[in-house]
């Protein structure tokens, strides 16, 4: 035991590796990931979608344009800014085998930011909280046959 009741480890006994990866832009920068800098780093794929989306908001439920669907979320617009961090409920309708899938769970809004100076809408970035396990194949396969 060393003084104060803390006991030391000997240096010699632990091993770093500061081999840590660097930035292809400026190799002084080192990166915490393997993903090469700019490049996408999501988990989950996302596609292009231009399907109808519901959304329960405190005033009522209000029809929002979406623009892209992934398995842990969606991206969408809408005519009023929500905060980040929001909880919301939404719904909406994926084409499937069977014919119709209703995605219907919650998610926490993760980006919010308006489109253009002069137009009053924004994109809005929702990462689901809440998916059961049929929403997330029903997801998951929509996004693979979008893909094919």
């Amino acid at each position: 035991m060393g003084s104060g009741g803390v006991d030391k480890v000997p240096t010699n006994s632990i091993e770093f590796d500061f081999n840590l990866p660097t930035s292809r832009l400026n190799p002084s920068v080192t990166t915490l990931s393997n993903t090469p800098m700019g490049a996408e780093r999501r988990r989950h794929l996302r596609i292009p979608s231009d399907l109808t989306l519901e959304i329960a908001l405190p005033d009522g439920v209000h029809n929002a344009r979406l623009r892209d669907v992934s398995e842990s979320g969606i991206c969408f617009f809408l005519d009023r800014n929500i905060e980040e961090m929001a909880l919301l409920q939404v719904s909406f309708d994926l084409p499937s085998d069977d014919g119709i899938f209703t995605v219907s769970t919650t998610g926490v809004v993760v980006r919010s930011r308006k489109i253009s100076p002069v137009v009053d809408h924004f994109e809005v970035a929702l990462f689901f909280n809440d998916l059961d396990e049929p929403a997330r194949e029903a997801l998951r396969l929509f996004v693979e046959s979008t893909q094919n």
